[in-house]
C-alpha cells in the first residue's frame, strides 16, 4: 500500500480506485448509510429540492461515481427511477452497490467506468445522478459533456452533496479539531476504553492521507453554472444548502470514527440525526433567506439535455 499510495499523489484517478477499494466494505458504516426510511426520505429531499417531483418515474437511470449506491438505491426506493445503473472507477465501489441493490430487490446492472469517458450509448439514460463525485474527477468539464452525450433529449442530470470552497475549508478545520481533541482525551486513563485501537487510528490517518489525493475540487454555485452551461445544458440550476447543520454534523461524524465502535450508543445516534435535522431545517428555512448561498457546505447542480430543436 505504502508504494501505491505513492504512485496516487500523481495520478489522481488511480488514487480514486486505492482510496474507494479501501474504503468499500466499510463505507456505509463509516458515513452512516442506510437503505431505510432515514435515508430515503434524505435523498428523496435533495432530488426534490433541486429537481422537483414530476416526471417520476425516470425509466433508466445511472449513477455516476455510485460508491455503495447511497443516491440511486435509496432514490429508487423513493420512487423516482425504476431501473438503474451504477458506475464507478472503483470495482469495490461497483461490487458493494450491486450487493446492496440485490439485498434490496432492486433492478440495478454495474459497470467499472470513468466518468470522463462512459461506456454508455448516446440517448441512452432518462436521468443522472451523482452525490459527492463531481469533486473527485480530474476533468469535470469532461464529465458533464459524458452526461449529456449519454442522457436523452430533454433527459436530466442531479448531482448533490458537492463540497463549496468555503464550506470544505471550516468542515476540514472543525473535523482536524475535533480529531486532534478526541484522540487525545482517550489518552486520558478514565477514558482509555473509548480509545480505538492504535492500529485502527492508524489506518485512519492513512485513510486521511489517501483522501487529500482524492478530494480534487471544491465549488462556487457560479462555477458549477457556468460548467453546466458550457457542457451545452439547459434549465441548469444550482442551490446550496448546511451551513449550521455541516459545522454540528462534522465534529460529530469525527467522534464517530474517532471513539471505539458502540461506545456512544443509540442515544449518541439519535441526538446526531435530530440535531441534524433540525439545524438543517433552520439553515433552509431561515438563514437561507440572508447568508450568501457560498457559505453553505453542500452544492446541489441539476440541467436538462437540450432536445433535437434547441441545439443550434
Amino acid at each position: 500500500m505504502p508504494a501505491d499510495v505513492d504512485a496516487a499523489w500523481a495520478d489522481p484517478k488511480l488514487a480514486n480506485v486505492l482510496y474507494h477499494d479501501w474504503e468499500a466494505a466499510s463505507y456505509d458504516e463509516k458515513w452512516s448509510i442506510s437503505y431505510d426510511e432515514r435515508c430515503i426520505d434524505y435523498t428523496r429531499g435533495r432530488f426534490v429540492s433541486i429537481a422537483g417531483d414530476t416526471g417520476w418515474p425516470y425509466a433508466e437511470a445511472l449513477e455516476l461515481g455510485c460508491g455503495t449506491g447511497f443516491f440511486l438505491l435509496n432514490l429508487m426506493q423513493a420512487g423516482v427511477a425504476a431501473r438503474g445503473q451504477v458506475s464507478d472507477i472503483s470495482p469495490g465501489m461497483v461490487k458493494v452497490a450491486l450487493a446492496n441493490a440485490g439485498r434490496l430487490g432492486l433492478d440495478v446492472r454495474g459497470r467499472v467506468a470513468d466518468a470522463e469517458s462512459l461506456p454508455y450509448a448516446d440517448d441512452s439514460m432518462d436521468l443522472v445522478v451523482g452525490h459527492a463525485v463531481l469533486h473527485h474527477i480530474p476533468e469535470v468539464s469532461l464529465a458533464l459533456r459524458e452526461v449529456l452525450r449519454v442522457l436523452k433529449p430533454g433527459g436530466r442530470f442531479v448531482f448533490a452533496g458537492e463540497p463549496t470552497r468555503y464550506g470544505d475549508m471550516v468542515a476540514r478545520r472543525l473535523s482536524r479539531l475535533t480529531w486532534w481533541s478526541v484522540t487525545r482525551a482517550t489518552r486520558m486513563p478514565m477514558l482509555s476504553s473509548w480509545r480505538r485501537p492504535q492500529q485502527e487510528l492508524d489506518e485512519s490517518s492513512a485513510a486521511a492521507a489517501l483522501e487529500s489525493t482524492v478530494d480534487l475540487h471544491t465549488f462556487t454555485p457560479a462555477s458549477l453554472r457556468r460548467m453546466a452551461h458550457a457542457a451545452g445544458a439547459m434549465d441548469v440550476a444550482v442551490r446550496t444548502e448546511e451551513l449550521t447543520a455541516a459545522w454540528f454534523g462534522w465534529p460529530v461524524r469525527t467522534v464517530e470514527y474517532a471513539v471505539r465502535p458502540g461506545k456512544l450508543g443509540a442515544g449518541w445516534a439519535m441526538f446526531a440525526y435530530r440535531g441534524w435535522q433540525r439545524l438543517s431545517t433552520v439553515d433552509a428555512a431561515v438563514l437561507a433567506r440572508v447568508v450568501p448561498e457560498g457559505m453553505f457546505y453542500n452544492a446541489l447542480l441539476t440541467g436538462l439535455k437540450p432536445p433535437p430543436a434547441a441545439v443550434l
